[in-house]
């Protein structure tokens, strides 16, 4: 098994979340979720209609754009993630860039900077290149393109999620939950979780 930047993410939001899922084997039916789904097909059609186009606009001075590989499927030892565009630049570093079916409301969630660490990581990896930063492209605010920096300990920060995964599924250990009770609230497992 390789974990996503979704299993990531569901972990960083509660730990139990990869109990109930991965140990207990119990679905949580995203599927159901319009907004998900909604990304899911965007992803889809931006490749379709972006595959030639080269980003002049988010090169550093003196290093700009001179690569662009889209719809990137890349893996490690622990993890797996297709990447809408992988970016090359002058200075020999590289970036991801996601599509969001999002407003821009002048705040990146956590949730988006955990799936660019991610993807950073997997960059790294796979291209051997330095990754510090990543872009966000809000498809609902006129397509607006955010960047995004990325620092060596968010990407050991999400190397360190992916081994408390694994431990979590390989010893069948019952984790805490988060401390952030709001979280509670819309979690699809809320009504069997023992608080």
């Amino acid at each position: 098994m390789t974990l996503t930047p979704s299993h990531i993410i569901e972990h960083l939001f509660c730990p139990r979340f990869t109990y109930f899922e991965y140990v207990l084997a119990i679905p949580q039916y995203e599927e159901k979720n319009y907004k998900v789904m909604r990304g899911r097909n965007l992803h889809d059609e931006r490749l379709e209609r972006n595959k030639d186009y080269l980003r002049k606009r988010v090169g550093r001075p003196g290093a700009p754009v001179t690569e662009k590989h889209t719809d990137q499927y890349l893996t490690n030892e622990l993890m797996r993630g297709v990447v809408d565009e992988v970016l090359g630049f002058g200075d020999g570093t590289m970036a991801p860039l996601d599509y969001k079916f999002a407003e821009y409301k002048d705040k990146v969630y956590e949730t988006y900077r955990t799936q660019l660490y991610c993807y950073a990581w997997l960059i790294e990896v796979n291209f051997g290149r330095l990754v510090d930063r990543g872009f966000l492209v809000y498809t609902r605010s006129n397509n607006r393109v955010v960047e995004v920096p990325i620092t060596e300990e968010d990407k050991l920060d999400v190397k360190q999620a992916a081994e408390a995964i694994f431990t979590i599924i390989d010893r069948n250990f019952y984790p805490k939950a988060t401390k952030a009770k709001a979280r509670c609230v819309t979690c699809t497992y809320r009504n069997i979780c023992i608080k």
